[in-house]
């Protein structure tokens, strides 16, 4: 039997991007279709399981859409990779009830938690866990800030995965 094919997703936080946490806003709403292009581009290449890190901003865009793409396609699967137990602690009341509703939507067992509790290195952790497991990563990047974002994109491409990458200020798709 041919294994699974993985694909992840890395983006920025609502701070790194163009329309901050105004969801409204056009760049989001071109956001938001661009990463259901992509989604649909690695189905239809063969991809099946999709892993998130849960994070507020585009990790929780790419869940949502993932999620939608699979009410088309059944055997697609979005797992969420929860990096500590408390992961949405100081977090707005409602992207902390967001993360819970998308949660709600995923089997327990497609449920990964790195570790209980909160530490240092427990989101690296979760970002170098989802690159290992995947041959793709879907990446909503601006090729300037430093961080998480740039680090996972960074360490995907030494692992040679295929890589796409959507500038959240113009939407340019690099493959």
């Amino acid at each position: 039997m041919e294994p699974v094919k993985t694909c992840c997703f890395t983006g920025h936080r609502p701070n790194h991007l163009p329309w901050g946490k105004d969801e409204t806003k056009f760049l989001c709403v071109a956001c938001k279709e661009h990463l259901a292009i992509e989604i649909e581009r690695a189905y239809q290449a063969g991809f099946r399981r999709f892993l998130c890190g849960m994070a507020m901003g585009g990790d929780l865009l790419f869940a949502e859409a993932v999620l939608a793409c699979g009410e088309l396609h059944p055997d697609l699967r979005l797992e969420a990779v929860i990096p500590c137990l408390d992961q949405t602690k100081g977090w707005p009341q409602a992207q902390a009830e967001r993360y819970q509703h998308i949660l709600e939507q995923i089997p327990t067992d497609r449920q990964i938690l790195i570790q209980p509790e909160r530490t240092r290195s427990c989101m690296l952790r979760r970002d170098r866990y989802m690159v290992n497991q995947a041959q793709r990563i879907i990446a909503l990047y601006d090729g300037k800030s430093n961080g998480g974002t740039r680090y996972t994109l960074s360490y995907a491409l030494k692992k040679e995965l295929e890589a796409v990458i959507i500038d959240p200020y113009t939407m340019e798709t690099i493959r």
